[in-house]
């Protein structure tokens, strides 16, 4: 028997790049597509597809695989440290699927509001602390993810109280938004600035409600 006619298992991790992206070339399930080429979104075994002219690009996980965000996703992730330029975050779910692994996230200042980019102040949009809701631009690298809130849906979710946030093991208290730029302590009445997510209340308080969970 010919041993080169037999196929080969190909096995690749995240991030890695599969091969190059064309109009034939598509991603599938498990993949995405970033500077013309298709990486991996999942540790598993790369299959190939033909449908009539197109490649199907595709991984399929072995033992369950990680969870993994792919470019457009909407993510829920916790702001850990606001800089000059940017905000890192720790994402918890991929939609409504929680994470029991660390994936980071970065949102940089062009990317908090779709509009006066220029007069964007990255510690008046966010806060240490704060519950955002994202969308995945792409993939920076292995478990680094570049996300954005221009969109009036995304943004901070949950604020905590300035109390809460100052003293350890102090009763949490979530801000209530004001207006699209602003949150108040229902307490005190300390207003703080921020980029508010236009959300439903129905998820607004399933938020707060499960905010313990994280």
């Amino acid at each position: 028997m010919d041993e080169e006619s037999e196929p080969q298992t190909l096995i690749c991790v995240p991030g890695q790049v599969l091969c190059a992206a064309s109009e034939f070339t598509v991603a599938g399930e498990g993949t995405y597509e970033k500077l013309g080429y298709i990486h991996s979104t999942l540790a598993g075994i790369v299959q190939m597809k033909k449908r009539e002219k197109n490649t199907y690009i595709s991984v399929v996980s072995f033992g369950g695989g990680a969870t993994v965000p792919i470019i457009g996703d909407i993510v829920t992730a916790r702001i850990t440290a606001v800089q000059h330029r940017m905000a890192k975050c720790r994402i918890l779910c991929i939609g409504k699927a929680a994470l029991n692994r660390t994936l980071r996230g970065i949102i940089r200042k062009e990317d908090v509001r779709a509009t006066e980019v220029d007069r964007v102040e990255m510690h008046k949009c966010f806060r240490p602390g704060d519950i955002v809701l994202a969308r995945v631009l792409h993939q920076i690298e292995l478990n680094v993810f570049h996300l954005s809130t221009a969109d009036n849906e995304l943004g901070v979710v949950v604020a905590l109280s300035p109390s809460s946030r100052a003293i350890w093991g102090a009763e949490t208290i979530p801000m209530v938004p004001i207006s699209w730029t602003e949150v108040q302590c229902p307490e005190t009445l300390v207003k703080e600035s921020r980029k508010v997510a236009k959300v439903v209340p129905e998820k607004g308080e399933s938020l707060k409600k499960n905010l313990a969970l994280f």
